[in-house]
């Protein structure tokens, strides 16, 4: 019966369980939370003046102009006519980056547990150097360029806030869409303002968690149009972030930076982590063996 036993010994099995992926999320939600509250739009300048993050806008502006990248206004001018439209990418910059997310996040849970670590890990380390982004290089967003000084501060620059050797005559002519055209939210109320940072720019977390999302699930799809749908998702996820003027060309770039490194990191931990267990579990095979043999 012993031998029987060692010779039927299960293979190892792997198994994640939703009660530790909630707890995870929950904890690393909260240290996002505070990450946010740390370093959020509301702590840039006590005056309300957005000093560096205006300065690394202009930053990101020079190497646009040098790279000849600088055209987002122009972009979004075609567009700014229709109404309806500009109203639909409001709402899905609002929407599809957690919605989505989360569905492909579930999905992977349920369909592809053999690599969800991975993946798990890939979306928790990109968050992660997002916010180290976010902390040590706040980053105006195009919207909030020619954004008028805070009633208590006087502008001795033609209405806009802060001097800039870059900023046209008429000022850079971005559109705030969300304030203008309206959406799901606004950050004029003041929930919005205690829980978001809108200096938050670079890297854009919409073109890194699009690109997860659409990598991760591929395998699962077996329908060509819906693989041509995936594949679309990064890139309609970028021209609704130009379009509503929310980031730079360079912030997607920096997207998926931090997603390939990302990736890099998720799949070497989730290795390290699948070799561990299989050493276990050898280790308990030739246990069971000795122990049949005896």
């Amino acid at each position: 019966m012993q031998v029987a036993d060692a010779q039927t010994a299960p293979e190892r099995e792997h198994r994640v369980y939703w009660w530790k992926e909630a707890l995870i999320v929950a904890v690393f939600y909260a240290i996002y939370s505070w990450t946010r509250n740390l370093f959020g739009s509301n702590k840039i300048a006590a005056d309300g003046v957005p000093d560096q993050a205006f300065t690394n806008a202009e930053r990101i502006i020079d190497i646009e102009l040098w790279l000849g990248l600088f055209h987002e206004q122009t972009v979004q001018s075609w567009f700014l006519p229709y109404r309806w439209f500009i109203q639909f990418w409001d709402f899905y910059y609002g929407t599809a980056h957690f919605v989505v997310t989360i569905g492909v996040f579930i999905l992977l849970y349920l369909k592809r547990a053999d690599v969800f670590p991975q993946w798990r890990n890939t979306l928790a380390a990109m968050t992660a150097l997002a916010i180290i982004g976010f902390a040590w290089f706040p980053l105006m967003p195009p919207r909030l360029l020619d954004e008028p000084c805070p009633a208590t501060v006087e502008s001795a620059f033609g209405g806009a806030c802060i001097e800039s050797s870059l900023r046209p005559p008429g000022g850079f002519g971005f559109v705030d869409t969300l304030a203008d055209y309206g959406g799901t939210w606004s950050f004029d109320s003041d929930t919005m303002a205690s829980i978001s940072n809108q200096y938050a720019a670079m890297p854009s977390l919409h073109i890194g968690w699009s690109t997860w999302c659409a990598i991760a699930v591929w395998p699962l799809l077996r329908k060509r149009w819906t693989k041509i749908a995936v594949l679309l998702y990064p890139a309609i996820t970028l021209f609704c972030i130009v379009i509503t003027a929310n980031h730079y060309w360079l912030d997607g770039i920096g997207g998926l930076l931090a997603f390939g490194v990302g990736a890099v990191f998720g799949w070497g931990v989730h290795r390290w982590n699948q070799d561990r267990l299989d050493r276990q579990h050898e280790q308990l095979l030739s246990a069971m063996d000795s122990a049949a043999t005896d």
